[in-house]
Protein backbone atom coordinates (compact mmCIF):
# COMPACT_ATOMS: atom_id res chain seq x y z
CA UNK A 1 0.00 0.00 0.00
CA UNK A 2 1.26 3.47 -0.97
CA UNK A 3 0.38 6.50 1.37
CA UNK A 4 3.93 8.23 1.20
CA UNK A 5 4.14 11.11 -0.91
CA UNK A 6 3.50 14.73 -0.57
CA UNK A 7 0.21 15.32 -2.29
CA UNK A 8 1.27 18.94 -3.64
CA UNK A 9 -1.86 19.09 -6.33
CA UNK A 10 -4.55 18.03 -3.18
CA UNK A 11 -2.98 21.06 -1.12
CA UNK A 12 -2.05 18.84 2.26
CA UNK A 13 -1.84 15.17 3.31
CA UNK A 14 -4.70 13.83 0.91
CA UNK A 15 -4.32 10.02 2.05
CA UNK A 16 -5.68 11.61 5.83
CA UNK A 17 -8.50 13.26 3.37
CA UNK A 18 -11.89 11.43 4.52
CA UNK A 19 -14.67 10.14 2.49
CA UNK A 20 -17.46 8.94 4.40
CA UNK A 21 -15.71 10.09 7.65
CA UNK A 22 -12.67 7.07 7.11
CA UNK A 23 -9.61 8.51 5.60
CA UNK A 24 -8.46 7.60 2.67
CA UNK A 25 -5.21 5.43 3.97
CA UNK A 26 -7.05 4.05 6.74
CA UNK A 27 -10.29 2.13 3.55
CA UNK A 28 -6.69 1.60 1.62
CA UNK A 29 -5.26 -0.47 4.67
CA UNK A 30 -8.46 -2.24 5.17
CA UNK A 31 -8.57 -3.14 1.79
CA UNK A 32 -5.21 -4.53 1.74
CA UNK A 33 -5.92 -6.37 4.94
CA UNK A 34 -8.75 -8.17 3.83
CA UNK A 35 -7.04 -9.39 1.13
CA UNK A 36 -3.24 -10.30 2.09
CA UNK A 37 -3.96 -9.92 5.86
CA UNK A 38 -0.64 -9.71 7.68
CA UNK A 39 1.60 -9.84 4.98
CA UNK A 40 0.17 -6.51 4.16
CA UNK A 41 2.84 -3.29 3.89
CA UNK A 42 2.18 0.40 4.23
CA UNK A 43 4.75 2.75 2.76
CA UNK A 44 4.20 5.97 4.17
CA UNK A 45 6.84 9.15 4.16
CA UNK A 46 4.98 12.59 3.94
CA UNK A 47 3.35 13.25 7.29
CA UNK A 48 3.80 9.41 7.81
CA UNK A 49 2.94 9.89 12.06
CA UNK A 50 0.05 11.08 11.06
CA UNK A 51 -0.84 8.52 8.51
CA UNK A 52 0.31 5.63 10.53
CA UNK A 53 -1.88 6.90 13.40
CA UNK A 54 -5.04 7.17 10.79
CA UNK A 55 -4.67 3.43 10.39
CA UNK A 56 -4.19 2.32 14.15
CA UNK A 57 -4.28 -0.82 14.95
CA UNK A 58 -2.23 -2.04 11.73
CA UNK A 59 -2.10 -5.66 11.41
CA UNK A 60 0.68 -5.85 8.70
CA UNK A 61 4.04 -3.80 8.44
CA UNK A 62 5.09 -0.37 8.55
CA UNK A 63 7.81 1.40 6.04
CA UNK A 64 8.91 5.05 6.66
CA UNK A 65 10.10 5.78 2.93
CA UNK A 66 12.56 8.97 4.19
CA UNK A 67 12.86 9.88 0.26
CA UNK A 68 9.56 10.21 -0.28
CA UNK A 69 9.92 13.40 -1.96
CA UNK A 70 11.90 11.48 -4.68
CA UNK A 71 8.29 10.31 -6.53
CA UNK A 72 6.55 6.83 -6.42
CA UNK A 73 9.23 5.05 -7.47
CA UNK A 74 11.55 5.05 -4.74
CA UNK A 75 7.89 3.93 -2.49
CA UNK A 76 8.08 1.08 -4.75
CA UNK A 77 11.63 0.24 -4.80
CA UNK A 78 12.03 -0.07 -0.58
CA UNK A 79 8.80 -1.97 -0.62
CA UNK A 80 10.32 -4.24 -3.08
CA UNK A 81 13.37 -4.64 -1.25
CA UNK A 82 11.72 -4.94 2.36
CA UNK A 83 9.69 -8.33 1.03
CA UNK A 84 11.29 -9.99 -1.67
CA UNK A 85 13.33 -12.11 0.38
CA UNK A 86 9.52 -13.66 1.10
CA UNK A 87 7.16 -13.20 -0.99
CA UNK A 88 6.97 -15.06 -4.25
CA UNK A 89 4.95 -11.66 -5.92
CA UNK A 90 3.68 -8.13 -4.76
CA UNK A 91 0.77 -6.10 -5.73
CA UNK A 92 0.93 -2.19 -5.51
CA UNK A 93 -2.29 -0.78 -4.08
CA UNK A 94 -2.68 3.19 -4.03
CA UNK A 95 -3.93 5.16 -1.19
CA UNK A 96 -5.87 7.21 -3.38
CA UNK A 97 -8.02 4.79 -5.31
CA UNK A 98 -10.82 4.57 -2.54
CA UNK A 99 -12.80 2.48 -4.66
CA UNK A 100 -10.88 -0.45 -4.71
CA UNK A 101 -12.19 -3.84 -2.92
CA UNK A 102 -11.03 -6.54 -1.22
CA UNK A 103 -12.68 -8.42 -3.58
CA UNK A 104 -10.93 -6.59 -6.89
CA UNK A 105 -7.46 -7.56 -5.07
CA UNK A 106 -8.42 -11.03 -4.71
CA UNK A 107 -9.43 -11.42 -8.02
CA UNK A 108 -5.81 -10.41 -9.04
CA UNK A 109 -4.84 -12.64 -6.82
CA UNK A 110 -6.70 -15.24 -8.06
CA UNK A 111 -6.24 -14.11 -11.51
CA UNK A 112 -2.40 -15.01 -10.82
CA UNK A 113 -1.46 -18.25 -12.58
CA UNK A 114 1.79 -18.50 -10.20
CA UNK A 115 4.52 -17.90 -13.44
CA UNK A 116 7.30 -15.96 -12.13
CA UNK A 117 6.38 -14.02 -15.47
CA UNK A 118 3.15 -13.18 -15.38
CA UNK A 119 1.59 -9.30 -14.34
CA UNK A 120 -1.55 -9.64 -13.20
CA UNK A 121 -3.12 -5.70 -13.81
CA UNK A 122 -6.35 -3.75 -13.44
CA UNK A 123 -7.56 -2.40 -16.86
CA UNK A 124 -10.39 0.95 -16.44
CA UNK A 125 -10.98 3.62 -19.05
CA UNK A 126 -8.74 2.28 -21.82
CA UNK A 127 -5.36 1.32 -19.66
CA UNK A 128 -3.80 -1.09 -17.60
CA UNK A 129 -2.58 0.15 -14.14
CA UNK A 130 -3.16 -0.12 -10.29
CA UNK A 131 -4.06 -2.22 -8.60
CA UNK A 132 -1.61 -4.98 -10.26
CA UNK A 133 0.35 -8.11 -8.90
CA UNK A 134 4.09 -8.26 -9.79
CA UNK A 135 5.39 -11.66 -9.91
CA UNK A 136 9.11 -12.47 -8.93
CA UNK A 137 10.68 -11.94 -11.75
CA UNK A 138 9.74 -7.91 -11.89
CA UNK A 139 11.60 -7.67 -8.15
CA UNK A 140 14.70 -6.35 -10.17
CA UNK A 141 12.85 -4.42 -12.01
CA UNK A 142 11.00 -2.75 -9.61
CA UNK A 143 13.70 -2.08 -7.10
CA UNK A 144 15.68 -0.57 -10.13
CA UNK A 145 12.46 2.34 -10.68
CA UNK A 146 13.59 5.68 -10.83
CA UNK A 147 12.34 7.55 -7.78
CA UNK A 148 9.90 9.40 -9.72
CA UNK A 149 8.29 6.69 -12.04
CA UNK A 150 5.70 3.79 -11.59
CA UNK A 151 5.62 0.48 -12.74
CA UNK A 152 4.02 0.77 -15.43
CA UNK A 153 6.39 0.77 -18.18
CA UNK A 154 6.63 -3.19 -17.55
CA UNK A 155 3.23 -3.56 -18.61
CA UNK A 156 4.63 -3.24 -22.25
CA UNK A 157 8.13 -4.82 -21.57
CA UNK A 158 7.84 -8.30 -23.67
CA UNK A 159 9.73 -10.50 -21.15
CA UNK A 160 6.21 -10.51 -18.87
CA UNK A 161 2.42 -11.49 -20.19
CA UNK A 162 0.07 -9.27 -18.40
CA UNK A 163 -3.27 -10.57 -17.35
CA UNK A 164 -6.18 -7.85 -17.21
CA UNK A 165 -8.68 -7.70 -14.49
CA UNK A 166 -11.79 -5.34 -15.08
CA UNK A 167 -12.84 -2.90 -12.88
CA UNK A 168 -13.85 0.44 -13.79
CA UNK A 169 -13.78 2.35 -10.17
CA UNK A 170 -9.90 2.35 -10.15
CA UNK A 171 -10.19 4.97 -12.66
CA UNK A 172 -11.35 7.20 -9.56
CA UNK A 173 -8.43 8.39 -7.59
CA UNK A 174 -8.32 11.56 -5.60
CA UNK A 175 -5.77 14.10 -6.45
CA UNK A 176 -7.53 17.57 -5.72
CA UNK A 177 -10.05 18.14 -3.08
CA UNK A 178 -12.82 18.71 -5.97
CA UNK A 179 -11.74 15.03 -6.92
CA UNK A 180 -13.03 14.03 -2.96
CA UNK A 181 -15.95 16.74 -3.12
CA UNK A 182 -17.26 15.32 -6.41
CA UNK A 183 -16.96 11.72 -5.11
CA UNK A 184 -18.50 12.39 -2.02
CA UNK A 185 -21.57 13.98 -3.65
CA UNK A 186 -21.82 11.77 -6.28
CA UNK A 187 -21.67 8.50 -3.33
CA UNK A 188 -24.87 10.60 -2.11
CA UNK A 189 -26.87 10.64 -5.14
Amino acid sequence: MLAAGVASRFGSSKQLAELDGVALVRRATHTATESCNSRSVLVVGHDWNAVYDACEPLSGFLIVNNRHDMGIGSSISLAVRSIRHVARAVIILLADQPLITPEHVAALIDGWSGDRNEIVATTYADTLGAPALFPGDCFDDLVALAADNGAQALFGDSRFRVQSIPFEDAAIDIDTPEDLTSLSRNARS
